[in-house]
């Protein structure tokens, strides 16, 4: 069996761990069928906890489990303990945990090298604990005092043990996402909710939706098999790189990021797919007619919506949408004071929060400052395009076309710092561009004290009507 791995890992060019971790990835997906069968509410619990661990244990061995054991108890112990301050004390234990477990794997390292480990895995399950734990807490408020979120997801009633251990081991949907509130996982396990039986037909079928996400997930990692090759991040440190002009060189970097994001978008695909074909990933009928199913729970990603994006402001609803969903519901929003707009604080709040998540590599935190500064440049150039009257709809499409270059710029300019990690990588591979994709959104945000254009006469008379 051992010669087996060796020899199948050789042939696609990956490590064993590697090879490991991918097929009890893939197997997520008959994991995931076979729940449908399961017969009763506490089956299906036992069957959600016991699928993940033993999948967890396949891939990552006993020391894995151990892990996740960790925030998962301190979680459930701050909920029966201290509710009225169990979402604080989850949220900064269970980011402490995470922290020195990225300290002590520099799992980063091990991932650029071709490794894996549980660090992965654990992120998501971080993630979830933190959100069941706090929605527990919001259950203690006053229903005028929450938020549409908090409302739609607060939890009344405290989780079982076997309830929250299904919550988050479910099936192996914490090795990549994506993450789920439990009223949902409570609601799809006990037949409540939208996936109750209304009497108006069968149960939506999953399987058109698990073939076409399957195929895409075939044709991302096809793409990236063949571009990855041709755009290696050792190019970035070869003297040929460094004789190339500045245009060649920004090209490179677009097609480096563009490469690399084509291995996240199998990931999320066949994470998509295992949760499509549960049931979970079930999210409702559209209003055509006739109503068709919705199997929008578990995107984690729309691709074109990433590589044609407007607006960077448009990325993170576009790009790993359920973390985003998270940051935005358990971190922006309750950021923000009462009766006070958001501002540049929260926005970099959050993106601090998510490059703390991802690990304490220079890289990760420049990524997600210039994430800011990027989605606050193009915040500029949206304020100025609505400015616009529309009598001078040439001027307002030249904006938009400037939006979408800036994007698609700072971008894949600001994601080589994510690949690359180290501080003398990611700023050696900045200043061979002359630190464009940071320049241009410190200008933009500098000139928006400058050109404060008023709104037109026409949205004014709209917005009074």
């Amino acid at each position: 069996m051992s010669l087996n791995m060796h020899s199948m890992a050789a042939a696609i060019g990956v490590s064993v761990p590697v090879l490991r971790f991918l097929l009890c990835f893939v197997a997520t997906i008959p994991v995931g069928f076979f729940h449908r069968f399961v017969p009763s509410r506490l089956g299906k619990h036992v069957y959600s906890a016991g699928s993940g661990a033993l999948l967890s244990y396949l891939s990552f061995g006993v020391s894995s489990n151990l892990h996740f054991l960790v925030p998962m108890l301190m979680g459930y112990a701050s909920m029966l303990l201290f509710r009225p301050f169990c979402g604080l004390v989850t949220f900064v234990s269970g980011f402490g945990y995470l922290i020195g477990c990225h300290v002590y794997y520099m799992s980063g390292d091990a991932w650029k090298e071709g490794g894996i480990d549980a660090t992965g895995a654990l992120m998501v399950l971080t993630l979830k604990v933190i959100s069941c734990v706090i929605n527990y807490n919001d259950g203690l408020l006053k229903e005028e005092d929450l938020q549409e979120s908090q409302k739609e997801n607060r939890l009344i009633k405290l989780p079982s043990v076997i309830e929250y251990f299904g919550y988050c081991l479910c099936c192996g949907s914490h090795f990549a996402g994506p993450v789920y509130e439990m009223k949902d996982y409570l609601d799809w396990t006990e037949k409540k909710g939208i996936w109750a039986h209304t009497g108006k037909g069968p149960s939506p079928s999953p399987y058109g939706a698990t073939v076409r996400v399957l195929l895409q997930a075939a044709f991302c990692m096809a793409l990236y098999l063949y571009l990855s090759p041709k755009f290696p991040l050792s190019r970035f440190s070869d003297p040929l790189y460094q004789e190339w002009g500045f245009w060649k060189r920004l090209s490179y970097q677009y097609m480096s990021g563009f490469t690399a994001r084509w291995k996240y978008y199998f990931i999320w695909s066949i994470s998509e797919a295992s949760i499509i074909i549960s049931g979970l990933g079930f999210s409702g009928w559209t209003d055509t007619s006739p109503p068709k199913p919705r199997w929008d729970r578990a995107k984690n990603v729309d691709i074109l919506g990433v590589e044609l994006a407007k607006s960077a402001v448009e990325l993170p609803l576009v790009w790993n949408i359920q973390v985003s969903t998270w940051l935005r519901h358990y971190v922006y929003e309750r950021l923000i004071q009462k009766g006070k707009k958001p501002g540049f604080f929260q926005l970099l709040a959050t993106q601090t929060t998510s490059a703390v998540w991802h690990g304490l590599y220079p890289g990760y935190i420049i990524f997600f400052v210039q994430s800011a500064l990027m989605i606050a440049g193009s915040r500029v150039l949206y304020r100025w395009q609505q400015a616009i009257p529309q009598n001078m709809a040439l001027v307002k499409k030249l904006l938009v076309f400037m939006n979408l270059a800036y994007t698609l710029l700072v971008l894949n300019y600001s994601c080589i710092g994510f690949m690359v990690l180290s501080l003398h990588e990611t700023l050696a591979a900045y200043s061979s561009v002359h630190f464009v994709g940071t320049i241009v959104p410190i200008v933009l945000l500098l000139l928006s004290y400058i050109i404060k254009p008023a709104r037109p006469a026409r949205s004014k008379a709209h917005k009074e009507q």
